[in-house]
This record gives structure tokens, C-alpha cells and sequence, in this order.
């Protein structure tokens, strides 16, 4: 039997493209998914040339703290998604609720369970956030990233299953890569990819501008390229800096589909923060990275992710607040050094062993498994 199933998935493409890698998942066994996200730019960018996955954008902003100004936009957002939500449920009648996480799942997630629907949520990191620590214990169930994160739900009922990773990132030639992206193809040219998610990372994109800049790259450069992905404030000035710098670089605010899988083709080296889409990415590549967790994540979030994949051997984790620019720019050098080799395939390897190449179908079956109870 065709299921209905609403999949609340926006705000940041850490939730955004798990939720579009389920929705084709269930497409592909003949259910029709329909996604909640978000009004924000990227949820529309990441969305443009899916015309088959049906979509309705929701307001939702994060929780502002209760002695905050925005305490009342808050609120007001959440009761228009309230009867934007119920509209729809009328609508739609589904079969099933699965939230990806973030506040674009708190009120789908709510009124699923108001109705006596069966409702899920999935947390992609290793430190549950605000709304899966609200709605797990509401959940017929949780399913999870990283088994780490169990700990801290000790009264959902839990299953791993992995981040799922969407469909269009499939490995590709590295010769292929390089001509998509207007880069060398030439092995013995090192590619380093910095990624700070989907809205970039300012903070990444400082210290690769600076760190062009010192004499311990001066002489490497010639052997490098880069793949830069900004956010959309520092693209021009980043880009400026590659030219000054006469570094090859590839420098856009944003990259999806084809680019994105060109990149992490091409990619030696990834330097990115550690959201857990992000890392499942790179897993899905056997990419080795050097971490650099966002300092402001909530409950540091980042920093848990980015640990298991240190431990694994897969990543060096590098806190920004300690970070000093030749720290990074010496990491840099030595891993993509001839004498660096050995260590940059056993992260490689490292990499690969924590990769989940089936989640979307794991969380599809639990999917399919919750409706028909």
C-alpha cells in the first residue's frame, strides 16, 4: 500500500538534504512523500529542479531564549505554522510524520501525535538538539545518526540508522571532476575542499585567507588547488584573496547536485566544519578532513560529531578558539606532503568505515514499519 508520508526536513541542508534523500528513497517504492520546509533561501536553492517531490514552506525560527525581543515573532510563527499545519494534514491525510530535526519538525511532529498519526524523528548528531530532546519521548520513534546519541533520549525508543545522503552525490571520475570544475586533473595536484555547510563558515574562510598568506604555503601553493565554498558574504573578497595570492581556486557562495559530487571527487583534503550531514558526506567519499567545530553550535554539537570521527582516525579536530593559523596551515602542508601519504590513506580508510551507504533506506524501512502498526 502507497503511504503518505509528510517529511519535515528545512532550514539548513544539514536537515534539508537527509529529508530529500528519504523522500526519493520513498518515491522509489511508490509512497508519496511531500516535504515541509522552510521560507529560507536555502531551502528554495537546494529545492530548485525537484518538481516531483512536492513542497510547502513553513515559518519557523529557532527557540530565541524566553527574556528575548523575538519571543513574540516566535510566537507568532508558530501559531500561523500551526494552522498552516493543520490545513495541510486535512489536505494531505497522511499516513505517517518523519521530522529530520530542527524547529521546522517541532510543530509537524506535534500535530502528527495531536491527530494519532504515527510521527518519527531523526537526529543526525551525536548531541540531540532542543526540539528531538522535546518530541523523542512523543515519537513512536527516534532515529539516530550516531549511536552516541542515545544516551541523552534514555526514554525514546531509539534505532541507528545512520544520516542519509542524497542521491545526486555519487563518486565520479577524477578527470570528470576536474573538467566540470575547471581545475587539473592531475593526481599529483592536491585538492583541498573548505566547507562550512551550506551557509559557509566565516570563520574557516578567515583562517584560508590568512594562511595564504604565510611563507609555510608559499612554496606548496604551485602544487595546489581549492575548492571554496563560502556562504554568499565572503565569496567575492575570498575569491580575491586566491588571485592575490596566485593560489588555483575555485571559489561560489554555494554548490549542489553535479558541482558538489565534482568536488568531493576531486577532493585530497577537506577542511569543513562538522555538522552531521557534512561529515556523512564525507564518509560517503572515504574524504579525510581536518575539523574545525562551529564554537556556537548549541550544546557543541559539532565538537561530539567531530570527536567520533577523530577517534576513528578519520579527521584531526581542531578547535577554532585555539586555532592558530600556522597550527592550520602546518596540518595542511604535512598531510598533503609526500611523507603524509600513509597517513592520508588510513584516514581515507578511516573515513570509509564510518559510512552508511544504506541510511536513507534504514530510515525508510522504520518509515514504512511505524505506519503499519
Amino acid at each position: 500500500m502507497a503511504l503518505k508520508v509528510l517529511i519535515a526536513c528545512g532550514g539548513t541542508g544539514g536537515h534539508l538534504f537527509p529529508g530529500v534523500a528519504v523522500a526519493e528513497e520513498l518515491r522509489r517504492r511508490g509512497h508519496e512523500p511531500f516535504l515541509l520546509v522552510s521560507k529560507k533561501e536555502i531551502d528554495r536553492t537546494a529545492l530548485a529542479g525537484r518538481d516531483h517531490l512536492p513542497s510547502r514552506a513553513l515559518p519557523a525560527i529557532g527557540w530565541p531564549g524566553l527574556l528575548s525581543p523575538k519571543i513574540f515573532r516566535f510566537a507568532a510563527q508558530l501559531w500561523e505554522a500551526r494552522g498552516l499545519c493543520r490545513t495541510l494534514f486535512s489536505e494531505v491525510e497522511p499516513d505517517v510524520v518523519l521530522g529530520m530535526g530542527g524547529f521546522t519538525s517541532a510543530v509537524p511532529v506535534w500535530e502528527a501525535k495531536r491527530q494519532n498519526i504515527p510521527a518519527l524523528i531523526h537526529e543526525s548528531n551525536a548531541v540531540p538538539g532542543r526540539v528531538t530532546r522535546l518530541m523523542a519521548a512523543w515519537a513512536d520513534r527516534t532515529l539516530l545518526g550516531f549511536g552516541a546519541c542515545a544516551a541523552f533520549l534514555p526514554s525514546a525508543r531509539c534505532e541507528v540508522t545512520g544520516t542519509p545522503v542524497r542521491t545526486e552525490l555519487s563518486r565520479i571520475s577524477r578527470d570528470e571532476a576536474a573538467k566540470l570544475l575547471g581545475l587539473d586533473p592531475d593526481p599529483a595536484i592536491k585538492t583541498i575542499l573548505a566547507i562550512g555547510g551550506s551557509q559557509g563558515a566565516q570563520g574557516i574562510n578567515r583562517l584560508l585567507v590568512s594562511a595564504l598568506a604565510l611563507p609555510a604555503w608559499k612554496g606548496a601553493l604551485a602544487g595546489w588547488q581549492f575548492i571554496h565554498l563560502t556562504g554568499a558574504s565572503d565569496e567575492a573578497a575570498t575569491a580575491e584573496a586566491y588571485r592575490a595570492a596566485g593560489a588555483k581556486a575555485v571559489v561560489r557562495a554555494f554548490a549542489a547536485g553535479a558541482d558538489m559530487a565534482a568536488a568531493y571527487s576531486l577532493a585530497d583534503l577537506a577542511i569543513a566544519r562538522s555538522g552531521a550531514s557534512s561529515l556523512t558526506e564525507l564518509s560517503h567519499y572515504a574524504l579525510p578532513s581536518i575539523l574545525i567545530p562551529f564554537p556556537a553550535a548549541a550544546d557543541d554539537h559539532q565538537t561530539a560529531n567531530a570527536r567520533i570521527y577523530e577517534a576513528a582516525g578519520a579527521a584531526e579536530l581542531r578547535p577554532q578558539s585555539a586555532l592558530k593559523i600556522g597550527e592550520l596551515a602546518e596540518s595542511v602542508r604535512n598531510l598533503l606532503s609526500g611523507s603524509g601519504g600513509t597517513v592520508l590513506e588510513a584516514m581515507k580508510s578511516a573515513a570509509a568505515g564510518l559510512a552508511v551507504p544504506d541510511a536513507a533506506a534504514r530510515v525508510a524501512n522504520e518509515v514504512e514499519s511505524c505506519a503499519k502498526k
